[in-house]
């Protein structure tokens, strides 16, 4: 138990909490994105997939029962990045009082890296809001419970929620490109022979990313999706 509070208090088991976290979130939204996609299959096979999700695990698991374990997981580990994230600003910060002089940053600093807080926010801020929209249903404009279908095609006809969804995605894709590149390094892909690789990887999900999900309200827009 010593040991491991002792890791948990270095910058090392921070990092390795951090990474292991982010691997649940990049998991989650390749899963999201695959599931998000089946809307091109139409409304019978996309209404059916939301309803698996609510009933998934029956008997054991009751109506929704295990989806609400699966998100209150992800809020967890949601909670423990964020916490990670903050305790290695502040130890970054008290063994570096003086800031770097500006255009002298670290050789692997990028604009991903430089900008990932405030995407966090952007990000924190969007998930919010599409659970108002998609899930809960209070700032849809005409949300109906079960039809997952057409509240997505109507929740996407609107342009200004298009443009959101696009800045947050971007957010979102520019936090996975740092963060998979960073999460490999922590996880032990750190050697001359893998390191050629990892920023290629890191951008290869942040496109796919960004792509698969910007599929569906495209689509919408231009009326593939009705």
């Amino acid at each position: 138990m010593r040991r491991v509070l002792s890791l948990y208090r270095s910058s090392v088991g921070k990092k390795i909490l951090m990474a292991a976290t982010g691997v649940v979130f990049v998991l989650f939204v390749l899963a999201h994105m695959y599931g998000n996609l089946k809307a091109f299959y139409g409304p019978e096979k996309f209404n059916h997939y939301a309803e698996f999700l609510r009933e998934m695990g029956a008997p054991i698991f009751g109506h929704s029962q295990l989806l609400w374990v699966l998100r209150i997981v992800l809020l967890a580990a949601v909670a423990i990045h964020v916490l990670m994230a903050l305790q290695l600003w502040l130890m970054s910060r008290h063994a570096r009082p003086v800031q770097y002089v500006k255009g002298l940053e670290p050789e692997e600093s990028t604009y991903a890296s430089r900008t990932i807080r405030w995407g966090g926010v952007i990000i924190f801020t969007f998930v919010v809001y599409h659970l108002l929209h998609f899930t809960i249903g209070t700032v849809h404009p005409d949300f109906v419970p079960g039809a997952a279908y057409e509240n997505l095609v109507i929740g996407f006809q609107s342009w200004p929620v298009v443009i959101a969804y696009t800045i947050a995605l971007g957010a979102l894709c520019l936090h996975l490109y740092h963060g998979v590149w960073s999460a490999l390094q922590t996880l032990g892909a750190n050697h001359p022979r893998y390191n050629r690789y990892r920023r290629p990887l890191a951008l290869i999900v942040a496109a796919v990313v960004f792509v698969g999900f910007m599929t569906v309200p495209v689509a919408v827009v231009a009326g593939i999706l009705a």
